[in-house]
């Protein structure tokens, strides 16, 4: 079995705004996954980090590029028609809006159970409602949720619901697009220890795509940076936030806040020229598995 869960290759996404005007979205962008492993992906708002999930999913069909899962080339109709019923339960997504993501006519147990109910999939502990409520249990929720509708929730329990409904297929692939951000920080710890023992104590790989990079450093073994839809730097995620390489990377790292008043009020900021930013270059490896955007002429 290959060591390599997802290899996405060359990915390009363009979205159109009207006749003639288009934006690029992803510009780009390769990576690898492994079997087992947490890999983060982090970048501002608009950098692309959702757009490269979508096309994970096969929510968006990309623009250029290929996307294998499992040696799968997910975006060719014909290989996804072909493997339809192992991409739908093997890859599991949780959205950032759990509101959104959650059926808000459905109960607690309804929502949990359908995955298995639309692949017509025998709840391994007998029926759909026991099943329902051990998925709950294992995210911290106990059987009195299950008649609840996600409007009697708060944020953090209808995300919990949301991560029981994936884990309930067992999923090798995880993406995680956001999924605290919205969260008090007490909830959002519990949410991250969640995922942590997801992967654990399952082996379930997980996409976690996010905006705060304490919670990156704390949860990942590789880290990928984005900026304005290209992957600028890539590299373990301890190598990363000691010896950061991409202009943008640095200053990205230099405003994570320090607890120590004194100390973030002394600390100096790396500059970031976004005027001098090159969409154009290759990523280049310039130590054992961190790999740095620079031009070719480099």
């Amino acid at each position: 079995m290959s060591e390599v869960l997802l290899d996405v290759q060359r990915l390009s996404h363009v979205f159109k705004l009207g006749k003639h005007a288009v934006i690029k979205a992803v510009d780009d962008v390769s990576f690898q996954m492994k079997r087992g492993e947490i890999f983060g992906l982090v970048g501002e708002s608009g950098s692309g980090k959702s757009t490269v999930a979508r096309c994970i999913m096969n929510i968006y069909q990309p623009t250029e590029g290929k996307i294998l899962y499992n040696g799968i080339h997910v975006c060719d109709k014909k290989e996804f028609r072909k493997h339809h019923k192992t991409l739908e339960t093997r890859r599991q997504i949780i959205f950032q809006d759990s509101t959104s993501s959650l059926n808000q006519r459905m109960t607690v147990a309804d929502i949990i159970a359908e995955p298995m109910s639309i692949h017509r999939i025998k709840p391994p502990r007998g029926n759909l409602r026991v099943e329902a409520e051990f998925q709950l249990s294992y995210v911290g929720m106990d059987a009195s949720y299950l008649n609840k509708y996600p409007a009697e929730l708060s944020g953090g329990q209808r995300q919990r619901v949301a991560i029981a409904r994936a884990l309930s297929m067992e999923p090798e692939l995880l993406v995680a697009d956001e999924p605290v951000a919205s969260l008090d920080v007490s909830i959002q710890a519990q949410i991250i220890n969640l995922l942590r023992h997801c992967n654990r104590e399952h082996g379930c790989s997980i996409l976690f795509i996010a905006h705060d990079l304490s919670m990156v450093e704390y949860l990942c073994d590789r880290v990928g940076v984005m900026y304005r839809g290209k992957l600028v730097e890539l590299a373990p995620t301890a190598q990363l936030y000691a010896n950061p390489q991409h202009p943008y990377t640095k200053a990205l790292l230099s405003a994570i806040p320090v607890p120590d008043p004194i100390a973030e009020r002394s600390r100096k900021r790396a500059d970031f020229d976004e005027l001098s930013f090159e969409r154009g270059g290759v990523l280049t490896e310039i130590a054992p598995g961190h790999w740095v955007l620079r031009k070719e002429d480099f």
